[in-house]
């Protein structure tokens, strides 16, 4: 005999009930607490330690519009400075500064990145001296002419005094993987894009605090391992030159023409 549609439903609703439970438990793994009250989806295994985020401080639209166009107006002050002065750095400020690059998002929070800071004049001209070697390789012979047009505006050379002058120098490397506990190599994953966010946020904090800086990259960098005591299999992505401006410091003029928003941006 046919069913009330009333039993149907019924039926329905214990069936789909029946198959609901039974894929929350398969699916118990992916679940955590989220109060004492209820229990929501995730994909996080049970065993992370999740803590409040109380780190963050709401600010009025005021209060975040001001701040906005103050930072806007101390970033458009940033330059890349070739003429340093010997002058010493404070003591702590670098040391705060490579703190702050340590804060820096990094693909699965591995922080594939080793920041080498030279300070002794004879490694710093030991650095000089290959790195000339290997930019008169460049503007020599490895450089396309096309390169070489881009590079004319800005006035660069295969000499580099600034790495005698300057007080330090950052060799900023990338850790592309990692030991595990059976002795083998694990890879770090997104080490690239994990150590530029983290030179990025080195530069800011530095022109921040009142310092110049210069990203310098020759290539290849590898003589920076041995200079700078570096596991053979990290790499060396950027040599950050850090220090004060030089009086009567100057910089090329075509450096200044930044791209409007429009141009380096859009909005969907």
């Amino acid at each position: 005999a046919a069913k009330h549609p009333e039993e149907t439903g019924l039926a329905s609703f214990k069936a789909l009930r029946s198959v609901s439970g039974n894929v929350a438990r398969a699916r118990s793994t992916v679940y955590h607490r989220a109060s004492p009250r209820e229990l929501q989806p995730t994909t996080r295994p049970t065993m992370v330690r999740l803590v409040p985020l109380d780190s963050f401080q709401e600010l009025s639209p005021a209060e975040m519009r001001r701040r906005a166009a103050e930072h806007l107006q101390e970033a458009r002050r940033r330059r890349s400075v070739r003429d340093f002065s010997p002058r010493p750095i404070p003591a702590g400020v670098l040391e705060d500064c490579l703190r702050v690059a340590g804060t820096a998002p990094s693909g699965a929070n591995l922080q594939p990145w080793h920041f080498a800071v030279v300070r002794d004049p004879a490694k710093k001209r030991e650095i000089r001296v290959a790195a000339e070697d290997e930019e008169r390789e460049f503007y020599g012979r490895r450089a396309s002419q096309e390169w070489l047009r881009a590079l004319a505006p800005l006035g660069t050379d295969a000499e580099k005094p600034f790495l005698d002058v300057a007080p330090a120098l950052v060799a900023i490397f990338l850790k592309p993987d990692r030991q595990a506990p059976d002795g083998g190599r694990i890879p770090n994953y997104y080490a690239k894009e994990s150590v530029g966010l983290a030179a990025g946020f080195l530069i800011s904090a530095l022109h921040h605090c009142g310092l110049v800086t210069l990203t310098h990259t020759p290539s290849p960098m590898a003589f920076l391992n041995s200079i700078c005591e570096r596991p053979g299999n990290e790499k060396p992505l950027l040599l950050l030159v850090v220090g004060y401006p030089a009086d009567g410091a100057t910089v090329p003029a075509a450096a200044l023409e930044k791209k409007p928003l429009e141009q380096i941006a859009s909005f969907l």
